[in-house]
């Protein structure tokens, strides 16, 4: 029998799926439980064990993981008769790698804290082919023995693996890094635009940029959807719009002006509200088409 924790993931979307599996594979035992039978259906294919409910999915777990949209969806997770708090073991471990609002990841270590349930927030950065691939960023908050009691699991998922203070901190330095995609998306759509609209050969070009000082993993990773107009979901628009919703109010909060910030966060809205908002975040590139007047 493995010595590793016992593993119950809750919630397996584009991310939570390859996660959990990136677990099944280095040895973990992981008991899931979601609510598309699909993806139950492919947790066991994988070689995991789907679960009827949350409740039983936890019973027995030391360590819980959590990867659901927002903070409602990890409320409803985690609280009420049916919930993780009400059913996990006294003792395990809550890992909430969903990327929600510092103030729910605080309240809920809280609450946690009274049933006997340690908690981490650790939302990741690096999209679905950071996933797959076992190589994303995991930005941490809580307590240091807990952190380092999860690294061999986090490390099963990613390369970069920081605590980057108590709790609440993962979910703030998340806030910033999707700040940070969404300008740089931003700004590499209106790069694309501009190119073509000036005849250069975007191939040759972006691939210029990408060597250079205008380079960013960003760029390295979204140069195909540009080129090819794939906007095939790796994030959501929707999500990145919630996102953005987190950033700016956690910004407000604590006194930062976030003008660029301010702007693009309005510009991933207004991608949602005609209709992207299932599309990939690289879809930023039909708005400034929109805008410059080659998409109607």
């Amino acid at each position: 029998m493995s010595n590793l924790p016992t593993i119950a993931w809750i919630g397996l979307g584009i991310m939570g799926s390859p996660m959990s599996e990136n677990l099944i594979k280095a040895g973990y035992r992981v008991t899931g439980y979601t609510l598309e039978q699909d993806k139950l259906d492919r947790l066991a294919a994988a070689g995991g064990t789907p679960a009827a409910s949350i409740a039983e999915a936890v019973r027995d777990a030391d360590v819980i993981v959590t990867m659901v949209p927002a903070s409602p969806q990890v409320e409803a997770v985690a609280y009420g008769p049916d919930g993780i708090l009400e059913n996990a073991r006294r003792g395990a471990l809550l890992i909430d790698m969903s990327s929600i609002t510092p103030q729910t990841s605080v309240d809920l270590a809280a609450a946690a804290k009274e049933k006997g349930i340690r908690v981490l927030d650790a939302p990741v950065s690096g999209g679905e082919a950071g996933a797959v691939e076992a190589e994303l960023s995991v930005m941490v908050g809580g307590d240091q023995a807990d952190f380092d009691e999860a690294r061999p699991l986090f490390e099963a998922l990613g390369k970069t693996i920081v605590r980057c203070g108590p709790h609440g901190s993962g979910q703030t330095v998340k806030a910033a890094n999707q700040l940070i995609v969404a300008v740089n998306i931003q700004a590499c759509a209106e790069a694309v635009v501009f190119l073509e609209k000036s005849g250069v050969d975007l191939t040759a070009a972006l691939e210029v940029l990408g060597a250079g000082l205008a380079g960013s993993t960003v760029l390295a990773r979204k140069k195909d959807n540009f080129l090819n107009r794939d906007f095939t979901p790796g994030f959501r628009i929707d999500l990145h719009h919630k996102d953005m919703g987190i950033v700016t109010d956690a910004a407000r909060n604590v006194g930062a002006a976030l003008p660029v910030g301010a702007v693009v966060a309005q510009l991933v809205a207004s991608l949602r509200a005609q209709g992207d908002g299932g599309l990939d975040h690289s879809a930023l590139l039909r708005a400034v088409e929109r805008l410059s007047g080659t998409r109607v």
